[in-house]
């Protein structure tokens, strides 16, 4: 009996770590969340990577709420965080791109996003009019702010 307990709390425990909910902004809300926000309003942080001992210094875009939808089209909100993922799906062949949400910012009329944690040189630029659909999830990596 306690083998048959043991091995249930063992499976629902990993389901809940490896279940990401995914949740949506409308392209007009990413627009009205990141208005003003563009690489001179962006902040210093330090983040604790998942070993506790590593750190990593970067700008990321002072938004600490995201407003969202889930898919029920209820209304929800995220607590920015560095695990927070964004996948857009743009053009007409439907590319799809994922930006750490903390690290994206809005300059004119194109989104910019760094696609990798720790080479900051990789970056994305997307035109917002071809953007068809915006999700995010938190990827629960175990990463976190020590300040920002």
């Amino acid at each position: 009996m306690t083998k048959k307990i043991f091995l249930t709390a063992i499976t629902s425990g990993l389901l809940y770590l490896t279940s990401c909910t995914t949740y949506y902004i409308s392209l007009d809300s990413f627009k009205q969340q990141f208005a003003g926000i563009d690489s001179t309003k962006l902040l210093d942080v330090v983040v604790k990577g998942p070993t506790g001992f590593d750190r990593y210094y970067y700008k990321a875009n002072p938004i600490t709420t995201i407003k969202c939808k889930d898919k029920k089209n209820n209304p929800a909100q995220l607590t920015n965080s560095p695990s927070i993922e964004t996948r857009f799906t743009y053009g007409y062949k439907n590319k799809r791109t994922i930006f750490y949400f903390d690290r994206i910012f809005v300059s004119g009329n194109k989104v910019i996003g760094v696609e990798s944690r720790f080479i900051e040189s990789i970056r994305k630029t997307i035109p917002l009019d071809s953007i068809t659909k915006i999700e995010v999830q938190d990827g629960h990596k175990r990463f976190s702010y020590v300040k920002k």
